[in-house]
Protein backbone atom coordinates (compact mmCIF):
# COMPACT_ATOMS: atom_id res chain seq x y z
CA UNK A 1 0.00 0.00 0.00
CA UNK A 2 2.81 2.43 0.83
CA UNK A 3 4.47 1.88 -2.55
CA UNK A 4 1.12 2.22 -4.33
CA UNK A 5 0.52 5.54 -2.60
CA UNK A 6 4.03 6.74 -3.41
CA UNK A 7 3.54 6.03 -7.10
CA UNK A 8 -0.05 7.22 -7.46
CA UNK A 9 0.23 10.34 -5.32
CA UNK A 10 3.68 11.34 -6.67
CA UNK A 11 4.78 12.72 -3.30
CA UNK A 12 8.47 12.80 -4.20
CA UNK A 13 9.50 11.06 -0.97
CA UNK A 14 10.07 7.41 -0.10
CA UNK A 15 7.13 5.65 1.55
CA UNK A 16 7.97 2.81 3.93
CA UNK A 17 5.23 0.28 4.56
CA UNK A 18 4.79 -1.68 7.77
CA UNK A 19 2.26 -4.40 6.83
CA UNK A 20 3.05 -6.53 9.87
CA UNK A 21 3.21 -3.54 12.22
CA UNK A 22 6.77 -4.25 13.33
CA UNK A 23 7.81 -0.59 13.33
CA UNK A 24 4.72 0.36 15.30
CA UNK A 25 5.35 -2.44 17.80
CA UNK A 26 8.92 -1.21 18.32
CA UNK A 27 7.76 2.38 18.85
CA UNK A 28 5.12 1.21 21.29
CA UNK A 29 7.54 -1.03 23.23
CA UNK A 30 9.96 1.87 23.62
CA UNK A 31 7.17 4.04 24.93
CA UNK A 32 7.47 6.48 22.04
CA UNK A 33 4.05 6.27 20.39
CA UNK A 34 1.08 3.92 20.05
CA UNK A 35 -1.54 4.24 17.34
CA UNK A 36 -5.09 3.09 16.85
CA UNK A 37 -5.60 0.39 14.22
CA UNK A 38 -8.57 0.38 11.85
CA UNK A 39 -9.86 -2.64 9.98
CA UNK A 40 -11.14 -1.11 6.75
CA UNK A 41 -14.91 -1.24 6.24
CA UNK A 42 -16.50 -3.26 3.46
CA UNK A 43 -17.87 -0.47 1.30
CA UNK A 44 -15.00 -0.13 -1.16
CA UNK A 45 -14.81 -1.52 -4.66
CA UNK A 46 -12.87 -4.75 -5.16
CA UNK A 47 -10.19 -2.90 -7.11
CA UNK A 48 -9.77 -0.31 -4.37
CA UNK A 49 -9.61 -3.00 -1.68
CA UNK A 50 -6.77 -4.70 -3.56
CA UNK A 51 -4.89 -1.39 -3.83
CA UNK A 52 -5.41 -0.63 -0.14
CA UNK A 53 -5.09 -4.15 1.29
CA UNK A 54 -3.23 -4.44 4.57
CA UNK A 55 -3.04 -7.77 6.43
CA UNK A 56 -3.38 -6.38 9.96
CA UNK A 57 -5.41 -3.24 9.35
CA UNK A 58 -4.40 0.38 8.91
CA UNK A 59 -2.62 2.70 11.28
CA UNK A 60 -4.57 5.76 12.23
CA UNK A 61 -2.42 8.86 11.58
CA UNK A 62 0.43 9.69 13.92
CA UNK A 63 3.53 11.87 14.01
CA UNK A 64 6.77 11.02 15.81
CA UNK A 65 9.98 13.07 15.82
CA UNK A 66 13.06 11.70 17.60
CA UNK A 67 16.48 13.22 18.15
CA UNK A 68 19.68 11.34 17.28
CA UNK A 69 20.04 10.66 21.02
CA UNK A 70 16.67 8.88 21.02
CA UNK A 71 14.72 11.64 22.78
CA UNK A 72 11.15 12.22 21.68
CA UNK A 73 10.87 15.76 20.30
CA UNK A 74 7.27 15.58 19.19
CA UNK A 75 4.46 13.04 19.15
CA UNK A 76 0.83 13.17 18.15
CA UNK A 77 -1.78 10.58 17.25
CA UNK A 78 -5.23 10.78 15.78
CA UNK A 79 -8.08 9.98 18.13
CA UNK A 80 -10.59 8.69 15.54
CA UNK A 81 -14.11 9.95 16.13
CA UNK A 82 -17.08 11.45 14.31
CA UNK A 83 -15.54 14.94 14.35
CA UNK A 84 -12.51 13.85 12.28
CA UNK A 85 -14.44 11.31 10.18
CA UNK A 86 -12.99 8.29 11.91
CA UNK A 87 -9.43 9.63 11.63
CA UNK A 88 -9.68 10.55 7.93
CA UNK A 89 -9.39 14.29 8.59
CA UNK A 90 -7.64 16.63 10.98
CA UNK A 91 -3.84 16.72 10.88
CA UNK A 92 -1.48 19.02 12.81
CA UNK A 93 -0.26 21.85 10.61
CA UNK A 94 3.37 21.69 9.51
CA UNK A 95 4.05 25.06 11.14
CA UNK A 96 2.68 23.85 14.48
CA UNK A 97 4.71 20.63 14.44
CA UNK A 98 7.93 22.38 13.42
CA UNK A 99 7.49 25.01 16.13
CA UNK A 100 7.07 22.29 18.75
CA UNK A 101 10.14 20.43 17.47
CA UNK A 102 12.25 23.57 17.52
CA UNK A 103 11.19 24.26 21.11
CA UNK A 104 12.12 20.71 22.11
CA UNK A 105 15.52 21.00 20.37
CA UNK A 106 16.34 24.04 22.47
CA UNK A 107 16.11 21.91 25.62
CA UNK A 108 19.18 20.00 26.93
CA UNK A 109 19.87 16.67 25.22
CA UNK A 110 19.11 14.83 28.47
CA UNK A 111 15.71 16.51 28.87
CA UNK A 112 12.72 14.17 29.26
CA UNK A 113 10.62 13.12 26.28
CA UNK A 114 7.89 15.56 25.33
CA UNK A 115 4.33 14.58 26.18
CA UNK A 116 1.76 13.57 23.60
CA UNK A 117 0.38 16.68 21.91
CA UNK A 118 -3.35 16.68 22.66
CA UNK A 119 -3.99 20.31 21.70
CA UNK A 120 -2.44 20.48 18.25
CA UNK A 121 -3.51 23.08 15.70
CA UNK A 122 -5.23 21.03 12.99
CA UNK A 123 -5.53 21.82 9.31
CA UNK A 124 -8.56 21.74 7.07
CA UNK A 125 -12.24 22.41 7.64
CA UNK A 126 -14.34 20.05 9.72
CA UNK A 127 -16.92 18.11 7.73
CA UNK A 128 -19.99 17.18 9.80
CA UNK A 129 -20.52 13.44 9.99
CA UNK A 130 -23.98 13.72 8.42
CA UNK A 131 -22.56 15.64 5.45
CA UNK A 132 -19.81 13.03 5.04
CA UNK A 133 -22.39 10.23 4.95
CA UNK A 134 -24.43 12.19 2.41
CA UNK A 135 -21.37 12.57 0.17
CA UNK A 136 -20.67 8.83 0.39
CA UNK A 137 -24.26 8.19 -0.67
CA UNK A 138 -23.90 10.62 -3.56
CA UNK A 139 -20.68 8.88 -4.61
CA UNK A 140 -22.65 5.62 -4.65
CA UNK A 141 -25.44 7.28 -6.66
CA UNK A 142 -27.74 7.06 -3.63
CA UNK A 143 -27.97 3.28 -3.90
CA UNK A 144 -25.28 2.66 -1.28
CA UNK A 145 -22.49 4.55 0.51
CA UNK A 146 -19.31 4.31 -1.55
CA UNK A 147 -15.87 5.41 -0.36
CA UNK A 148 -13.94 7.83 -2.53
CA UNK A 149 -11.03 6.39 -4.49
CA UNK A 150 -7.93 8.32 -3.40
CA UNK A 151 -6.04 7.65 -6.62
CA UNK A 152 -5.78 9.91 -9.64
CA UNK A 153 -7.42 8.31 -12.66
CA UNK A 154 -6.01 7.86 -16.15
CA UNK A 155 -7.33 11.34 -16.88
CA UNK A 156 -5.20 13.79 -14.84
CA UNK A 157 -8.37 15.74 -14.07
CA UNK A 158 -9.92 12.68 -12.43
CA UNK A 159 -8.73 13.50 -8.92
CA UNK A 160 -10.15 13.01 -5.45
CA UNK A 161 -11.19 16.68 -5.30
CA UNK A 162 -12.99 16.34 -8.63
CA UNK A 163 -14.86 13.26 -7.38
CA UNK A 164 -15.93 15.08 -4.23
CA UNK A 165 -17.16 18.03 -6.32
CA UNK A 166 -19.22 15.66 -8.47
CA UNK A 167 -20.69 14.09 -5.34
CA UNK A 168 -21.66 17.53 -4.03
CA UNK A 169 -23.41 18.36 -7.29
CA UNK A 170 -25.25 15.04 -7.22
CA UNK A 171 -26.32 15.74 -3.65
CA UNK A 172 -27.66 19.18 -4.59
CA UNK A 173 -29.65 17.82 -7.54
CA UNK A 174 -30.88 14.92 -5.40
CA UNK A 175 -32.31 17.34 -2.84
CA UNK A 176 -33.80 19.54 -5.57
CA UNK A 177 -35.39 16.46 -7.12
CA UNK A 178 -37.12 15.51 -3.89
CA UNK A 179 -38.33 19.07 -3.37
CA UNK A 180 -39.73 19.11 -6.91
CA UNK A 181 -41.39 15.74 -6.41
CA UNK A 182 -43.19 16.91 -3.28
CA UNK A 183 -44.18 20.16 -4.99
CA UNK A 184 -45.49 18.67 -8.25
CA UNK A 185 -46.80 15.21 -7.39
CA UNK A 186 -49.56 14.05 -5.06
CA UNK A 187 -47.88 13.99 -1.61
CA UNK A 188 -48.40 10.26 -1.08
CA UNK A 189 -46.25 9.31 -4.10
CA UNK A 190 -42.94 10.94 -3.02
CA UNK A 191 -43.71 10.04 0.61
CA UNK A 192 -43.95 6.33 -0.19
CA UNK A 193 -40.88 6.56 -2.42
CA UNK A 194 -38.87 8.34 0.29
CA UNK A 195 -39.87 5.81 2.94
CA UNK A 196 -38.89 2.95 0.62
CA UNK A 197 -35.53 4.58 -0.13
CA UNK A 198 -34.81 5.18 3.56
CA UNK A 199 -35.69 1.56 4.34
CA UNK A 200 -33.27 0.40 1.64
CA UNK A 201 -30.42 2.70 2.60
CA UNK A 202 -30.66 2.64 6.42
CA UNK A 203 -28.90 -0.74 6.97
CA UNK A 204 -26.06 0.36 4.68
CA UNK A 205 -25.65 3.64 6.55
CA UNK A 206 -25.66 1.72 9.82
CA UNK A 207 -22.86 -0.49 8.50
CA UNK A 208 -20.75 2.60 7.75
CA UNK A 209 -21.45 3.99 11.22
CA UNK A 210 -20.25 0.75 12.77
CA UNK A 211 -17.28 0.43 10.42
CA UNK A 212 -15.69 3.78 11.23
CA UNK A 213 -13.84 4.09 14.51
CA UNK A 214 -15.35 6.38 17.12
CA UNK A 215 -13.22 6.15 20.25
CA UNK A 216 -13.65 8.01 23.51
CA UNK A 217 -11.43 11.06 24.17
CA UNK A 218 -9.67 9.20 27.00
CA UNK A 219 -9.41 5.85 25.21
CA UNK A 220 -5.95 4.38 24.59
CA UNK A 221 -4.86 2.17 21.67
CA UNK A 222 -5.11 -1.56 22.35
Amino acid sequence: MAINAQVDWETGIDHIGDPHQEILAECSERGWLSLFIWQHAENSSTQLKEWMSHPKGFFQPGILAISREGRVLYRWRSQPNRQNIGGAAGRPTAAHVWEKIQTALEAPSDAPDVALDDSAILDGLKTPWVVFLALLLANGRFLRPKFFDQRTGKNPKDTLKARVRKARLRLIFFIIGWIAAFALLPPWIPTVALIAWIAMIAPKINAVNKGFQNVRPDEEPA
